[in-house]
């Protein structure tokens, strides 16, 4: 069985082909991405529109570029899925768009994804892949939360942030320090210059009891510090302030994430999304989780962003679950806003 993903959720145009015939995790045959990190720059940051326009001049190249990548034909694939939410309404229906009529046009079923979900499964794809139950910690630049997965489609949350979520914590922090756009990236590189105990900023909820976050008083304070800095802000104190917010974002989510497997008795921690990708987040989970014998898994860095290996991916593992009935009339809607705790 051949599933053709397609991913426009916001502002990456992604596509890709596995194979999901057997009864093991899907193979991955061909992946094709496009960045418009260039595009927004000038902007600061997402510019709804643009996105949308700039996901239909690339989806159908990209198709093409994935169908060769996997030595395989439009006519070959069994089913057509996409990202249905949550998302940019107008880049959601541009990929909506294109599935379903492609679908129609070969007369196959198409299929709508939940983007969450895609992060959630994307470690199967990776060298170190999982397995079931496990403790998932989404992390994104919209999203932050901590999931109990107990198979496809049996999903818990067990935490979220009540305001801005940690990927918004860095891009929003990142613009205070005058960072360009995509600014978690840039403050991280920034950081790896910087003493991250300079300044004391707040972990926010992290003694709540809960496994709820919150990163807006962290970004009020960030705001303050930088204002008592004044501009020309000092070279290494902007760096300091880099590395002490990146300092504290990741401190919240490691002893979140390993209270979250002490609370559920697992041993297994699935880190997904964008912020997945950050080397502090990384090595400190990865030590405080093996001191506890816990083992930590990620998808390779190339998957942490938004990408159609995910959604092909997690369309194929629902398919194989038994959990989708792929749709043949081509009607299709978006949804803009879409918790993952409401698909099954």
């Amino acid at each position: 069985m051949l599933v053709l993903g397609i991913e426009s959720s916001c502002d990456e145009t992604g596509v890709a082909l596995v194979d999901a015939s057997g009864g093991g995790v899907p193979v991955l045959l061909g992946d094709a991405l496009h960045s418009q990190i260039d595009m927004h720059q000038a902007y600061g940051g997402v510019v709804p529109e643009l996105a949308s326009r700039d996901h239909i001049r690339r989806v159908l190249p990209l198709i093409s570029q994935v169908m060769a990548q996997g030595q395989r034909s439009l006519a070959e694939v069994d089913v057509i899925a996409y990202t249905r939410g949550p998302g940019l309404a107008g880049a959601l229906l541009v990929g909506a768009g294109v599935a379903c009529s492609l679908a129609a046009a070969l007369g196959k079923p198409a299929m709508g994804v939940h983007h969450l979900e895609g992060h959630l499964l994307s470690p199967f794809l990776s060298a170190d892949a999982p397995a079931f139950p496990f403790v998932a910690l989404l992390v994104s630049g919209g999203h932050t939360q901590l999931m109990r997965v107990d198979g496809v489609g049996s999903y818990e949350v067990l935490g979220e942030t009540i305001d801005d979520a940690a990927g918004e914590a860095f891009d929003k922090s990142a613009k205070l320090l005058g960072l360009p756009y995509p600014g978690g990236p840039a403050l991280a590189r920034l950081a790896q210059q910087g003493d991250g105990q300079a300044f004391k900023l707040p972990r926010p909820l992290l003694h709540s009891g809960d496994l709820d976050f919150s990163f807006s008083g962290l970004k009020t304070a960030v705001l303050t510090q930088a204002k008592k800095l004044g501009e020309p802000m000092d070279a290494q104190a902007r760096a300091d302030l880099a590395a002490s917010t990146q300092a504290a974002i990741v401190e919240v989510l490691v002893k979140k994430s390993v209270k979250a497997l002490e609370q559920t008795g697992m041993k297994r921690l699935v880190v997904a999304g964008g912020v997945g990708a950050n080397a502090l987040l990384r090595s400190e989970l990865n030590t405080a989780c093996g001191k506890k014998g816990m083992r930590v898994h990620y998808p390779e860095l190339s998957l942490c962003t938004d990408n159609g290996a995910m959604i092909a991916l997690a369309a194929g593992m629902r398919l194989q679950a038994g959990l989708e009935a792929p749709q043949r009339g081509y009607t299709f809607d978006v949804k803009p806003r879409w918790s993952l705790a409401e698909i099954s």
